[in-house]
């Protein structure tokens, strides 16, 4: 199951899609790559017990360097998840995705608005099956798809279109924040507190994996900021389910005194 905090509420969150294999998170090398948006997306793919993959769009769109660099920053934050790189232009890539793809396997697409998710999938299919729009004078696309769908392919391969999301809150994701930074959690029993939060306690294995550059500062914050993130999640979820069974009693109590069954 792959989920997201809805907007506005810490304690409740929308189901993006349910029984799938994989989900392919999908960033633009151009304008929309961001390495901390990754490692967000893939925590609440391994949370919701799929497998991730991830791909890098529009590489008609940059130079050679700067899809290196984006490669580096991935194999630096310790991504294990398989990288794709393609462009829907030149359609170098396409192959390789296509490779990937097992029959009575579900897969997932998700990412940005104008990241190309759609017009890729077209090109998986071999025709226009989905509507997409001109890109925009930069190179961008524009916000098309409005719904998700279901598509097979002619491997067996099922696919699912989503659309673009600005925003993609956790929600209590302990389980995938452990697989997706393993390379922290695996310092930890080197802490001199087993209960460590690796913030600001003395003899903090991690924190010192961090001085020394064993560990970047930006995937260990962003590991930082995703724990918070997700115990405020589970706090307020409690909190919620709380008051709901408060609320409940209450009911039960009321309908009691007034004699109604």
């Amino acid at each position: 199951m792959l989920c997201r905090r809805s907007a506005g509420d810490a304690s409740e969150y929308q189901m993006i899609a349910s029984n799938v294999d994989y989900v392919a998170v999908v960033q633009s090398c151009h304008y929309d790559f961001n390495i901390r948006r990754l490692e967000r997306y893939l925590v609440m793919v391994r949370d919701g017990g799929a497998e991730p993959i991830c791909l890098l769009t529009k590489t008609d769109l940059v130079e050679p360097g700067v899809l290196a660099s984006h490669l580096a920053q991935i194999r630096a934050a310790g991504i294990t998840a398989p990288v794709l790189t393609v462009s829907n232009v030149t359609r170098e890539g396409i192959d390789d995705i296509r490779g990937l793809l097992l029959p009575e396997k579900t897969y997932c697409f998700v990412g940005s608005s104008g990241v190309g998710k759609s017009t890729l999938i077209n090109q998986l299919i071999g025709r226009e099956l989905l509507e997409t729009k001109r890109v925009s004078g930069t190179g961008e696309g524009r916000h098309t798809t409005v719904r998700r769908e279901l598509i097979l392919l002619e491997g067996g391969a099922l696919v699912i279109d989503n659309p673009g999301m600005r925003e993609f809150g956790i929600v209590a994701a302990e389980g995938g924040i452990a697989e997706s930074f393993a390379d922290i959690v695996s310092l930890a029993p080197g802490c001199r507190y087993r209960d460590c939060t690796h913030a600001n306690e003395p003899g903090c294995a991690v924190r010192k994996a961090v001085e020394s550059g064993e560990i970047g500062r930006e995937h260990y914050e962003n590991y930082i900021k995703l724990r918070k993130e997700s115990d405020f999640h589970q706090l307020s979820y409690a909190e919620k389910r709380k008051k709901d069974r408060d609320f409940g009693k209450y009911i039960k109590s009321a309908k009691k005194d007034l004699d109604i069954d």
